[in-house]
């Protein structure tokens, strides 16, 4: 299937590369199709670009890269939907923006994947994570 994005142009995408949120994303219910896309000048970086609006694109980056320690507790219930039969079958992803002047990662309200099922779900922590965890200088060089 061709997708056109206004980010990237237009994209040819497989069915099987297609994610799905049921619930879409907080604020942006009405995207429930997405795909993640590698970053071409950045590793650390992906793109997570809708596929019901060409406009949204999210960059997004594993939050561990940045905080080592960091955990999310959420309740059974905020999950079950995905069918995880493992913490380890899932994958979880920080959305990235722009804080006065910094790079900021949503610690609060990650993106929690189960790539086998193509499934995802956006979840607010149970943990006293902040919505705007401000990037260090030398990791924004990193990941920007």
């Amino acid at each position: 299937m061709n997708i056109s994005t206004t980010r990237f142009g237009s994209l040819a995408i497989q069915d099987v590369d297609v994610l799905t949120f049921v619930d879409g994303l907080i604020g942006m219910e009405d995207c429930r199709r997405w795909v993640l896309l590698a970053d071409a000048q950045n590793p650390a970086l992906g793109w997570l670009q809708s596929i019901d609006r060409a406009e949204v694109a999210l960059g997004v980056v594993s939050p561990r890269r940045f905080v080592p320690d960091y955990q999310v507790r959420v309740a059974r219930r905020e999950i079950q939907p995905l069918g995880l039969q493992s913490p380890n079958d899932a994958q979880v992803l920080a959305i990235v923006s722009h804080s006065n002047g910094a790079l900021a990662l949503n610690l609060k309200a990650p993106l929690v994947f189960h790539i086998a099922e193509r499934l995802g779900r956006q979840i607010v922590a149970r943990d006293d994570h902040p919505v705007q965890y401000r990037l260090q200088a030398t990791a924004r060089r990193m990941s920007a």
